[in-house]
């Protein structure tokens, strides 16, 4: 077998890991580093007079695992059910996480509907809670003013759970508000036991903050 040939299966392999590491998608990353360990097998065993024994096990013992993990997220997968409100902020807002991290994240929180009055958060108060506006319409309240109104697929709290502190402005809903509410201490806990949900998490409350900068929402909470 050609010298070329094998130096190209060894750059595949390379180039899988690359890749790897780059995608989000844990099963996919998984299923990525055993097709870059099968390349790599085949360019240990090859590439000299003598195989590369000690490199093929450990990317064997490498792929194993890799093989097992792969296994056991999709059994957990095939036991995840969303409802169709769950179903649809998984498409749009937690497109970040992947459908086990979504479920975990989901299986703290609860929601609640609301009337016209109701109020969601208080200025110079402490916030015990984050919030998502699900479907219904809040007006945004600084020292007694009212500065922004925000609507669907709008967090309350996010600031407070990010930086801590008080609340920075009274949220007051405008109209019947379904919304959903994430215990601040559950969900701290959640995401320090889970880097990766810690990270997806962060991107969720910065796309937040910049929808608001950019638009005619303000910082609520």
């Amino acid at each position: 077998m050609s010298m070329t040939l094998i130096h190209t299966v060894g750059h595949i392999s390379f180039v899988l890991t690359a890749l790897s590491f780059y995608v989000r998608d844990i099963l996919m990353l998984r299923a990525l580093a055993i097709v870059s360990g099968i390349f790599g097998v085949f360019y240990s065993f090859n590439i000299t007079v003598a195989p590369l024994w000690l490199t093929i096990f450990w990317l064997c013992v490498f792929m194993s695992i890799n093989g097992v993990r792969i296994f056991n997220i999709l059994r957990e997968r095939q036991g995840i059910s969303f409802t169709e409100e769950e179903q649809e902020l998984f498409g749009t807002i937690f497109r970040q996480f992947a459908p086990v991290e979504f479920m975990k994240v989901m299986r703290i929180a609860a929601w609640k509907s609301v009337q016209p009055g109701e109020i969601l958060a208080t200025q110079g108060e402490e916030m015990d809670d984050v919030k998502l506006i699900f479907n219904g319409e809040v007006a945004i309240e600084r020292d007694g003013g009212e500065i922004a109104h925000s609507r669907d697929g709008t967090f309350i709290g996010e600031m407070s759970f990010i930086k801590g502190g008080a609340a920075t402005a009274t949220v007051k809903t405008l109209r019947p508000t379904r919304y959903v509410v994430w215990p601040k201490t559950e969900l701290e806990n959640l995401l320090k036991r889970n880097p990766t949900m810690d990270l997806a998490m962060k991107a969720v409350f910065t796309i937040d903050m910049v929808k608001k900068l950019g638009g005619d929402e303000n910082e609520s909470g």
